[in-house]
């Protein structure tokens, strides 16, 4: 069982900056990959970063150039950097880990980008 806590959401004006945290309960060493979600309201979850167990990173067309996936494997925590917000980012953001026993989920993070 791994145990994913996210933190760093917030209420933002477009184009502010947020990072996100997402403090693992396992070591990082042994999980695949992990990454970061989102699901704005009325719409499916999609896929917005993810970084390989190598630190190979990877993002969605919607957000490259803005948004910057990290990860320290020593504090065990997945980071999401995110500049020059728009309201369009306006979602519940998601922890993911791909572990060799399963994927694991967060309970997520609310980003609200508004004036």
């Amino acid at each position: 069982q791994v145990q994913l806590v996210e933190s760093g959401g917030g209420l933002v004006q477009p184009g502010g900056s947020l990072r996100l945290s997402c403090a693992a309960s396992a070591s990082m060493f042994n999980m695949r990959a992990m990454g970061w979600y989102r699901q704005a309201p009325g719409k499916e979850r999609e896929v917005v970063a993810t970084i390989t167990r190598y630190g190979v990173p990877n993002s969605a067309d919607s957000v490259k150039g803005r948004f910057t996936i990290s990860r320290d494997n020593a504090k065990n925590t997945l980071y999401l950097q995110m500049n020059s917000l728009k309201p369009d980012d306006t979602a519940v953001y998601y922890c993911n880990a791909d572990t060799f026993g399963g994927q694991y989920w967060g309970k997520g993070t609310l980003v609200t980008v508004s004036s």
